[in-house]
């Protein structure tokens, strides 16, 4: 992420905006009501820390976007895989916010505090 945000900004000389940052995994609601997935965080927190080192080294970053708030319909998968923050059972509509969703509205109410650490 640091290589290919250094690489762009050099070439073109224009601020970053990333969009659709995210990852696949196979989420379900687990028996204590809560849908965990470690996997997300760590892909979230790597991302970001190569991000943050990106801007601390020059480049125009000016915004992230992570992909996706919900799991969602995907055209060439349909609802096989799930991306978001938020579960979705998708027969009933509802929606569990995942481990990653809390620990993103952490990161975000800190501006960032221990990203680094």
């Amino acid at each position: 992420m640091n290589w290919g945000l250094r690489f762009m900004f050099e070439r073109y000389g224009k601020p970053i905006y990333v969009t659709e940052n995210g990852m696949a995994a196979k989420d379900w609601v687990s028996p204590d009501g809560g849908v965990h997935d470690p996997q997300r965080i760590d892909c979230m927190t790597l991302h970001l820390r190569e991000m943050a080192a990106a801007s601390a080294g020059g480049v125009d970053l000016r915004g992230y976007f992570h992909w996706s708030l919900m799991d969602n319909f995907e055209w060439a998968e349909g609802y096989k895989h799930r991306f978001g923050l938020v579960h979705v059972d998708h027969a009933s509509g509802t929606r569990t916010p995942k481990d990653s969703a809390a620990w993103y509205r952490r990161l975000i109410e800190s501006r960032g505090a221990g990203l680094l650490a």
